[in-house]
Parts: structure tokens; C-alpha cells; sequence
């Protein structure tokens, strides 16, 4: 079903395309018809990722809570979490300095036409306050957390929820159970869900350029290709250093994350590939208790993509303008870009939101937000693809650094996925298979 899977979602994107294209050219802008066809583009979409949606909450409190539940040593909690805080901080600063680099290398916002600005509404911007950030981190209410899928505060609650079922032991033995068994349940529910992946892939992209026409990427097309291939030169430096590591399976690593890379780009949304990306991880030999909790904390910390296309934009905004920015100026940007950035993933059109603040946090236009409106939706596709290659290279990676990483289990694409706990291989899986056979014998 998986290898039959990806050429579905492929085929979609392509049919997208052309079907959006007919519509563009066939239905006139602003008719009735025309909103109807978007409607129903917009359908199509909109069930795949409200179902997507439905199943992150649960998925991210059960893999996290059972995770560190089996895990039972708090000292290997504490080195992973070290270890992925470090790696992320590495990864912010290589992702926002080479945006930097490659803005001022391209230059694509000099002479830029600045009319296109006077036509968008940019709207509300929000102030970023640092202290509003952190407090917002803490869930007031786990119930409220897991309702509007705040994966931070998910991931706060779920963290104290395993460490407090590790510590009391056999009283706790029933949730800790009662999460393996919803974590297998919303992943099966995942593999419903993932059939439907290509009618939301053909509509995400139908809608966009039905709306747009072609016309719109040949109009920045300069920005569009030179973002691209800084992309490109992210992801080159992201395997390479994963390489150095996983060897050679980090090829194995890309075949993979095929299709989890495919759904994000195709609808620009990564809560939609995080189903499929636990699955996926699985497949590779990433034990449940990492991925559980190395995913989420990624998810909040580690948005390669997002953050390199920050620093791009920002700059390119100010060069449409002529602003000369020194460097120290960009470096202060880079530092307020690495804090800002962070924790903001469940924020619709988040990497927005952050521009927008950092560009009145330094005097520099906001309203020229508006010059990458339009083609927002193709930078986000980019954007969002990174975000999952930035978190599966490094949670393969910690993983193995632990020298918890499995053999991976043959892609036969015949069954959702393998328990985490039976696939062979490594000191914990048969530490957490022997932890099942003992509960089993004490039931």
C-alpha cells in the first residue's frame, strides 16, 4: 500500500496542478462558479486536515507519556532531551545564517516593484514578548492543551504525566498499558486516514493555482528559485551531517520519509506528515519512547525550514526597500529571529507572524510583508518539506547516538506499522520486551 501510496499523492500533486490551471483559465475571477470550484477544492483539503488534526493530540500525549514510561531512567531522559536542545540549537543557527548568507549573495529583493505591497492587507501584528512565550509554554489546563492542539503544552503535560507513571511503578502499569494501546489506535486510525492523502494533496494544490493562476510564480520567480536552492544547499548540510552518523542508511533514511515529505509539501502543513512520519520512523528502526518525544519537541524547536525562510524573507524585504542592514544588524536579527521562532509552530502562518514582529521590532516596514503574500503558499510547501527532513536526520541521529537505533524493518508497505517494541534489535527493545512479558505474567 505505501509504495502505491506515494504515486497516488504524486499523481494528485500533478492532476492538482492541471485541474487548478483549467479552472484559472476557464472560470472567470470573482463569478459564482468560480467560488463554488474553490469550495470544493478547499473541501477536499480541509477533511483531510481536519482529520489529521484530530489525531495529533492523542497521538503526541500517548507516544510521549508511554515513551518515557518504558524509557524508566530519568538520567536518559535527561541526556536525549540535552542532546536534542543542543543538536536544535546548532541546526537554528546553521538554518537562519545560511537564509542570511544566501539573501545577500542573491540579492533577489533589489529592485523589486513595490506597488504589488499597496494591494495586500498584512493585517494584525501581533507584538512578540518574550515573557508572554515562556509563560505560555506552561498548560493552564491539560484539557484546553489538548483541545485547540497546543503541541507545546502537550508536550509539557505528557512530559510530567511519564516521568510521574515511572516513578510509582506497578500502580501506574494499567495507563502506561492504556497509552500503548491509544498510541496504536490513533496510528491505525492514521492508516484510514492516509488513503484519503491524495483527494487533499489534488485540492491543496487545485485551490492554490486555481485562485492564482501559473502567472504568479513566473512573477517572483526569481525568489521562488533562489529560496529554493538555498533549501536545497539546508538540506545538502542537514543529510551530510546525518551521514555522519547513520552511514549509509541515512539513503534508507530519504526512501522513508518519501511520503511524509511529500504530504507536507503538497499541503504546507507538517501537522499533516506527523502521523505518517512516526510510522515512518518506526519503519527505521527509531524506537517509540525517541520518536515520542524527540517529534513533539522538535515539531516546537527545530523548524529548519521556517527558520531559514524568516531570515530570507526579512531580508529580502528590507533590500525591496533599500535598506541597508550592516552586520551586526543581521546578526541581531539572526539572535531575535533563534528566540522568536521558537514554540510557534501550531500558530497559523507562524513564520508570518515572527517577520512581521521582528521587522517592527527594528524599525523595518511591516506592510512589506505584503510582497510575499501572494506567493506565500509556495515558500510554505518548501518551508514545511525542511521541517520534516530538519526533525527525521535528527531524531535518527540522537537515536543512534543513544546506540538505541534499530535494525529496520523490510518495507513490504503490506500493514500500518510495527510496534516500536517488536522490532529486533538493541539492548532496549529487549529491555522493553522483557518489561511486557513481566506484566503479562504479573496479570
Amino acid at each position: 500500500m505505501d509504495r502505491k501510496l506515494t504515486w497516488y499523492i504524486l499523481a494528485g500533486m500533478l492532476l492538482g496542478v492541471v485541474a487548478g490551471y483549467a479552472v484559472n483559465v476557464l472560470v472567470p475571477a470573482g463569478s459564482t462558479a468560480m467560488e463554488n470550484w474553490l469550495g470544493t477544492f478547499g473541501l477536499l483539503s480541509g477533511i483531510f486536515l481536519s482529520l489529521i488534526k484530530m489525531l495529533v493530540a492523542p497521538l503526541i500525549l500517548s507516544t510521549i507519556v508511554a515513551g518515557i514510561a518504558h524509557m524508566g531512567d530519568s538520567a536518559a531522559l535527561g541526556r536525549i532531551g540535552f542532546r536534542a536542545i543542543t543538536w536544535f540549537i546548532i541546526a537554528s543557527l546553521i538554518s537562519i545564517g545560511l537564509g542570511l548568507v544566501m539573501v545577500n549573495v542573491f540579492e533577489p529583493g533589489v529592485g523589486v516593484d513595490l506597488a504589488a505591497a499597496s494591494s495586500a492587507s498584512v493585517g494584525e501584528v501581533a507584538k512578540l514578548n518574550v515573557f508572554d512565550f515562556l509563560l505560555h509554554i506552561f498548560p493552564k489546563n491539560a484539557f484546553e492543551a489538548l483541545a485547540t492542539n497546543n503541541i507545546l503544552q502537550i508536550l509539557v503535560f505528557s512530559l510530567f504525566a511519564g516521568v510521574a507513571l515511572s516513578a510509582i511503578g506497578e500502580k501506574g502499569a494499567v495507563l502506561v498499558r492504556g497509552a500503548d494501546a491509544l498510541a496504536e489506535m490513533m496510528l491505525q486510525i492514521t492508516a484510514y486516514v492516509m488513503r484519503f492523502a491524495p483527494f487533499a494533496v489534488f485540492g491543496a494544490l487545485a485551490g492554490v493555482v486555481a485562485k492564482n493562476g501559473l502567472g504568479i510564480l513566473g512573477t517572483y520567480v526569481e525568489l521562488l528559485t533562489e529560496f529554493y536552492l538555498s533549501l536545497l544547499i539546508l538540506w545538502i548540510i542537514l543529510l551530510g551531517v546525518g551521514a555522519l552518523f547513520l552511514q549509509g542508511r541515512i539513503f534508507t533514511l530519504i526512501r522513508y520519509i518519501r511520503e511524509p515529505l511529500m504530504i507536507a509539501f503538497s499541503t504546507a502543513s507538517s501537522e499533516a506528515a506527523l502521523p505518517k512520519l512516526f510510522e515512518q520512523l518506526d519503519r527505521f528502526g527509531v524506537p517509540r519512547r525517541i520518536s515520542g518525544f524527540m517529534l513533539p519537541l522538535g515539531y516546537s524547536f527545530n523548524l529548519d525550514g521556517s527558520m531559514m525562510y524568516m531570515s530570507f524573507a526579512t531580508i529580502f524585504i528590507a533590500q525591496a526597500y533599500g535598506i541597508e542592514l550592516d552586520i551586526w544588524q543581521q546578526i541581531a536579527i539572526l539572535l531575535t529571529l533563534m528566540i522568536s521562532s521558537k514554540g510557534v509552530a501550531a500558530v497559523p502562518r507562524a513564520s508570518l507572524v515572527v517577520i512581521t514582529g521582528t521587522l517592527a521590532m527594528f524599525g523595518l516596514p511591516v506592510e512589506g510583508v505584503a510582497l510575499i503574500l501572494g506567493i506565500d503558499q509556495f515558500l510554505d510547501m518548501g518551508r514545511t518539506a525542511t521541517n520534516v527532513v530538519g526533525n527525521s536526520v535528527a531524531t535518527s541521529v540522537i537515536t543512534k547516538w543513544e546506540g538505541m537505533l534499530e535494525v529496520e524493518e523490510p518495507d513490504s508497505g503490506d500493514h500500518p506499522r510495527a510496534p516500536a517494541h517488536t522490532v529486533a534489535g538493541g539492548k532496549a527493545g529487549l529491555d522493553l520486551a522483557e518489561d511486557m512479558v513481566e506484566d503479562a505474567r504479573k496479570g
